[in-house]
């Protein structure tokens, strides 16, 4: 059931490459509440993808970008702010790559260029965003930009690597830019820390699909799926959620919250 939640709302949309990503289900979700947006991913990402299918759904236009490169995020969000026929509203960053982590690089071996990279595409090109939408003025009043997050930004999961320290970049970059865009422009700023979730992108993580089980054993309301997340997202874009900024917000059936549980203690005692 749709709430016209977005109506009139305009934004872009970075990171869906397949049905599977956050960022494909929040753009259906987006649309079905009357918003209307750019996609955007890599151009290797893009060739990989199916963004064009997406793109006819929503009837959306797609522009290539390296989030990266302030000259392709300039180019995007004016061309944004053209194709949509004003000002922004709403900006999803669901980005996030490790070559070491897709190379199966042990943590105290690290490719030191790979880690940098890490840093860049997954959390600071959050930073050069938010800096070419304020230098462009392309935000409106009140509006909403959003990155999504991990857990191991704050807790130790080997697996994650190098991974761990950019989501603590990429809070922090919410919590900093956060202020400054609300004492300038009234426009909030949150990362989201989702679940566990079957991406293309999470499925890379070594011993995955086991540690989606306990997560899930772990989370009381068991995890927050991607359409779950999408809902979220739905919400922090809309007028409802107009005081909430600089917040990493858990979104994880309570995992956060949880020592032990029951379901855990069950499947430890077999």
């Amino acid at each position: 059931m749709a709430y016209n939640l977005l109506k009139g709302k305009r934004g872009i949309i970075f990171g869906a490459l397949n049905d599977q990503s956050i960022a494909w289900k929040t753009a259906e979700k987006v649309f079905e509440e009357g918003g209307s947006f750019v996609l955007t991913n890599a151009p290797i990402a893009m060739r990989m993808g199916e963004i064009n299918k997406l793109a006819e759904k929503c009837k959306a236009e797609v522009i290539p970008a390296d989030a990266t490169s302030m000259e392709d995020l300039e180019n995007l969000v004016s061309k944004s702010t053209e194709i949509l026929g004003g000002k922004l509203d709403f900006i999803l960053h669901s980005i996030g790559m490790s070559p070491n982590v897709r190379k199966g690089k042990d943590y105290g071996d690290l490719n030191y260029d790979w880690y940098l990279k890490t840093l860049d595409v997954s959390a600071l090109s959050f930073h050069k965003v938010m800096q070419v939408a304020e230098k462009q003025d392309a935000m409106n009043e009140w509006g909403s930009i959003l990155a999504l997050s991990y857990i191991a930004a704050q807790r130790t999961f080997p697996d994650y690597s190098d991974m761990a320290q950019a989501k603590a970049v990429l809070e922090s970059i919410a919590r900093s830019y956060g202020y400054r865009f609300a004492k300038n422009k009234n426009v909030r700023v949150n990362t989201i820390s989702q679940s566990p979730t079957v991406t293309t992108a999470g499925s890379g993580v070594g011993g995955f699909d086991v540690f989606l089980d306990y997560a899930d054993k772990m989370s009381p309301l068991g995890n927050a799926s991607g359409e779950d997340c999408a809902n979220y997202i739905v919400v922090m874009f809309s007028d409802l959620t107009r005081k909430v900024t600089m917040q990493n917000l858990m979104h994880d059936g309570g995992f956060s919250s949880s020592g032990i549980t029951d379901d855990l203690i069950e499947q430890l005692t077999k």
